[in-house]
């Protein structure tokens, strides 16, 4: 057994702890004292160290992981978004709009509309909606816009149409695409950096509702068993500066319960240099992280920027290569500045074009010895040239992955991508060639429950067609590899695996109970979406109780 300190506050026994401590995979009892992990061992070893007031909790034979970390997620638009209009249950256009219509009927007068989550593959279509279809539903005067799942793209009424001044004559946005009709009037789509033409005129949430928000938002997290995340942000918003506020306020009071890695926009690099702030500023519960850069799109929203043109696209996108939202030259630039000022890059990159100019900016910074205190990362990595694939180990680059997009997005990949398809959420390949693999979920983007991220990885099928084949079933990775990926992958990417990750003497105490032994799943069970089912028995964050079933 392995111990350090005295009495132990909390001794959790009669367990099936899995460490993530290669020396000591497996134990039975954990003992905290003062938020860290003093004792990890055999329950009659750690049982024996129990003092008058220390509490004893019987997990009966359950299964312990260390606390899990979403590697990947937008907190403040993903918790806003739990009070808006929800559309990702749709599955069909006709549900879609019932249910904005259902919205405006409800609406205050003077108030906006926004609604996120729909995808229109998931209604086996490829048209998206338009501004007329929602007209439909919410009359001439009530502004509204729904973004797609993948917050890539969305739809604005008439309404807010108007409100932003959008019209014919409006020329697109540089890094963005105002979708038009044969005779050139904007349809109500709009694609990338188009969407902050009218995103800029929805009233912005009070600080109280930010608050509220992040606390509701918390609070699903700890449900799902997640004990830490790396916040990430949008192409050119403003989201950034008032979720690091929202944090700090929560975080004064004593209400942040879950570990966040913040990061910053590259748009906010000027002040980071203004006030000298570096990467890791912060605590154990709230510190800064990466400096986040975009170089395209989506798939599903046919804006990744591919080396060769989407196939099988809608009469007008015929050599459509994708968007490229920002310049490589400004991306080299704002990658060097970034860790000039002591902050590592992470990357927006979906298209194996954009991938490759990602890794050869990379390149360039390793070639000149230009090291960031920690890692950079590639976010989503989802379309890879097999040329490139080994270059993030050899770049010591993490490919910061989002299982889930990989059954999400199985059909448009096939459709928009072909035979390319196969190089897509290569998972198995990106660890084999010794890439560190970090996992997350997107949300608000896909759904944020690490068991459905484990099973995308592990089975590589939607829950709902089971029991057919995996897709591209080569890239399947163990249940380990995936748990390593949300819990010391996840904390190496972020430069925490001294303090989490990993359930070891010294580390603190965050650790999640499930209702099920993933490791004892039959291969049956799990084909048939076992691990998908799986649910949070008990969340704790520094040896605290936040969650309990």
């Amino acid at each position: 057994m392995e111990r350090i300190g005295g009495a132990p506050d909390l001794i959790f026994y009669n367990a099936r702890i899995y460490t993530e401590n290669p020396a000591q995979p497996w134990a039975q009892a954990l003992a905290v004292c003062e938020q860290r992990i003093r004792a990890v061992g055999a329950d009659d070893e750690v049982l024996a160290l129990a003092g008058g007031n220390t509490e004893r909790i019987d997990l009966a034979g359950q299964l312990v992981l260390p606390g899990l970390c979403d590697a990947h997620i937008h907190f403040s638009i993903w918790a806003l978004g739990l009070r808006e209009v929800r559309l990702s249950h749709t599955r069909t256009r006709a549900s879609m709009m019932e249910a904005i219509r259902a919205a405006a009927a409800a609406a205050a007068p003077g108030t906006w509309l926004v609604g996120q989550g729909w995808n229109e593959s998931w209604w086996g279509e490829t048209r998206f909606p338009t501004a007329a279809e929602i007209d439909a539903v919410t009359g001439p005067h009530i502004p509204a816009i729904a973004y797609r799942s993948d917050m890539h793209s969305a739809v604005a009424n008439s309404a807010a149409l108007r409100s932003a001044g959008i019209s014919a004559a409006t020329a697109n946005p540089p890094g963005g695409v105002i979708d038009r009709d044969a005779a050139g009037n904007p349809t109500g789509y709009l694609r990338e950096l188009a969407m902050h033409l009218v995103a800029r005129h929805i009233p912005l949430p009070t600080s109280g509702q930010m608050d509220d928000a992040l606390r509701q938002g918390q609070a699903e997290l700890h449900r799902l068993g997640v004990t830490a995340i790396h916040a990430q942000r949008v192409k050119d918003g403003s989201d950034g500066a008032r979720e690091w506020a929202s944090l700090l306020r929560l975080r004064e009071r004593g209400d942040l319960k879950v570990r966040v890695a913040c990061n910053v926009a590259a748009h906010d690099l000027p002040h980071l240099a203004a006030l000298g702030l570096r990467s890791g500023f912060g605590d154990t519960h709230l510190r800064l992280g990466h400096v986040k850069v975009f170089t395209d799109g989506s798939l599903g929203s046919r804006t990744a920027w591919l080396l060769a043109p989407f196939e099988q696209v809608l009469p007008g996108e015929e050599d459509n290569f994708g968007v490229n939202v920002t310049p490589p030259a400004q991306m080299a630039a704002e990658f060097r500045r970034a860790v000039e000022l002591g902050f590592p890059i992470s990357v927006h990159a979906i298209g194996d074009r954009a991938n490759r100019v990602c890794l050869d900016i990379f390149a360039d910074l390793a070639a000149n010895r230009v090291e960031p205190p920690i890692p950079h990362r590639i976010e989503h990595v989802q379309i890879l040239d097999p040329t490139d694939l080994p270059r993030l180990a050899q770049l010591r680059v993490t490919a910061s992955v989002q299982p889930i997009h990989a059954t999400d997005d199985m059909d448009t990949a096939d459709r928009f991508l072909g035979t390319r398809a196969a190089n897509a959420y290569a998972f198995a390949s990106l660890l084999k060639s010794g890439a560190l693999l970090a996992f997350g979920s997107d949300a608000p983007v896909a759904d944020p429950s690490p068991f459905a991220g484990l099973h995308a990885a592990v089975v590589r099928q939607r829950v709902e067609r089971l029991p057919a084949l995996p897709w591209y079933g080569d890239e399947r990775i163990t249940l380990a590899a995936a748990i390593h990926a949300y819990t010391l992958g996840a904390a190496r990417a972020a430069g925490w695996q001294r303090e989490v990750g990993s359930l070891q003497v010294g580390k603190l105490a965050d650790l999640v109970v499930t209702d099920r032994n993933l490791f004892a799943l039959s291969d049956g069970e799990v084909a048939e979406g076992a691990i998908a089912r799986a649910r949070t028995v008990m969340t704790v964050v520094g040896g605290e109780m936040v969650y309990r079933r």
